[in-house]
């Protein structure tokens, strides 16, 4: 798997020509890193979901008050 960076090209394998096994010792952390930013972005996108579904729910709570001429408190 290539990384690229502007002007530059950055090889990332598992093969290591100094190890006795040939295996890349960073690689592990890399496929571990790489996992754990999926899992990060995953959860990013169902907090944003999240936040967009309480957003709409308070608006409309907040239309209902005013429709009621019920005061809305401040924020704290």
């Amino acid at each position: 798997m290539a990384s690229k960076l502007p002007g530059k090209e950055l090889l990332m394998t598992n093969y290591c020509a100094f190890s006795k096994d040939y295996k890349c010792i960073k690689w592990a952390d890399y496929e571990l890193t790489c996992h754990e930013l999926e899992e990060a972005d995953e959860l990013c996108h169902g907090n944003w979901i999240e936040i967009q579904h309480l957003q709409n729910y308070i608006e409309q709570l907040q239309a209902l008050l005013t429709e009621y001429e019920i005061e809305i408190p401040p924020e704290y």
